[in-house]
């Protein structure tokens, strides 16, 4: 399987995009970069533990990229305290991450289970 058919890839892909593109004109770029950053790790590290040659490093990089969802949500979440990002879109958006993390904890099970 290519990590391009995954849904959990496909979302997080779409996800990262959207925080590039809603968070342009952000002043502070030091946390616009790690969020983006963040973001970005996500189906990064799904792609290249699929281009790996075993289950378990493929559960290894997707473990990375699931430290990562929960890293971007932290980063949502005080982006929203420290009053950088619209409320009601960041909640959308750590949502998303926090759903990322279950299906990836869950496709990590299954690669270890192999």
């Amino acid at each position: 399987m290519s990590f391009e058919d995954l849904d959990v890839w496909k979302r997080s892909a779409r996800l990262s995009a959207t925080l590039y593109q809603q968070t342009k004109d952000l002043r502070d770029f030091g946390f616009r970069d790690q969020l983006t950053r963040s973001g970005l790790s996500i189906p990064s590290n799904i792609a290249e533990g699929y281009e790996r040659d075993s289950d378990a490093e493929i559960a290894r990089f997707l473990t990375y990229s699931k430290g990562s969802a929960g890293e971007l949500r932290t980063q949502i979440l005080i982006g929203i305290e420290a009053g950088y990002l619209n409320k009601e879109l960041a909640l959308v958006w750590a949502d998303e991450a926090k759903q990322l993390g279950r299906m990836l904890g869950a496709l990590i099970q299954r690669h270890r289970n192999k």
